[in-house]
């Protein structure tokens, strides 16, 4: 194996169907590892106490406790992958404990703020019907903002009111849409001169970028005047705690988000205590008394 990276990350584009942004991701993460251990040194030399010195390394550069524990999870992926490839012995990176990780909470909007943003009044430019039409449509199905950078007119059913998602893991799912949205891509469809493929695009005719729908939505968030920290996932983490708080059932979310794993949208059950409250004061026979 003459490149041990290269034969792992080839592993996981052909056999796991991996993303770009996946492999992107691995490869700056491992490349960083093997930077530290500097690029003669082979990987039958690394042992615990090299893996736990890449640690102290990491956090004495102030990453934070999640960051570390991405990192140290694609060594232990990569090790693995070595190991049943007969490179290695053992994967030294499974006996080293990661850094404890806090529950972070789960930030969302309130209904009113959420309805500001998207409704587009504080938005102006020449990109205004695309930049609503993104807004529009972020908070109407969750998606995640590689997700929607990646659509195509040809995902769009504007009739269903449906769009077609191919999320993590290259698993398809289709999210329906609301009225509002569909006005807004109407709007902003209706006035492109361009016969691109491609969904949202840039002043150049290519597809908009995730960090560019990044900037749109912060640029919005401040135009309409909300001070807290706003990003495409905050309007995921909104769509999720607004259709919790509704009555909407969990598993139903669950599909909408592309969670393989319930545990994973369970995170948004603690932001929905104005509903548990709501269905408590309803139907517990001693939530009010009479004196």
């Amino acid at each position: 194996m003459s490149d041990p990276l290269s034969a792992f990350l080839r592993y996981l584009s052909l056999e796991k169907d991996a993303s770009p942004h996946t492999l992107r991701s691995y490869r700056t993460d491992l490349d960083q590892f093997r930077v530290f251990i500097g690029s003669g040194t082979p990987l039958t030399q690394v042992d615990g106490r090299t893996v736990r010195a890449y640690l102290a390394h990491l956090h004495s550069r102030g990453l934070d406790a999640s960051s570390v524990a991405r990192k140290l999870a694609a060594l232990r992926s990569w090790f693995r992958f070595l190991v049943r490839r007969g490179m290695l012995t053992r994967n030294v990176a499974r006996e080293i404990r990661g850094p404890r990780l806090g529950r972070k909470l789960v930030g969302f909007l309130p209904i009113d703020e959420a309805l500001m943003l998207v409704d587009g009044k504080a938005v102006g430019g020449a990109a205004r019907e695309r930049d609503v039409a993104i807004l529009e449509l972020l908070y109407a199905t969750g998606l995640r903002v590689s997700e929607l950078a990646g659509l195509d007119v040809d995902d769009v059913d504007r009739a269903g009111l449906t769009v077609r998602v191919l999320g993590k893991g290259r698993k398809e799912r289709i999210v329906p849409f609301g009225s509002q949205a569909a006005r807004a891509l109407d709007a902003y469809l209706g006035r492109r001169a361009t016969r691109c493929p491609t969904l949202f695009t840039n002043a150049r005719g290519g597809r908009l970028s995730a960090r560019a729908i990044h900037a749109i939505v912060r640029k919005s968030a401040a135009a309409s005047g909300i001070v807290r920290r706003v990003s495409p996932h905050t309007l995921r983490h909104t769509f999720a705690t607004h259709l919790l708080d509704a009555g909407a059932d969990l598993r139903v979310i669950q599909e909408l988000l592309g969670h393989s794993r319930l545990s994973t949208t369970q995170r948004y059950t603690h932001v929905g205590a104005d509903q548990l409250m709501r269905v408590y004061d309803a139907a517990h026979p001693r939530a009010h008394t009479t004196s």
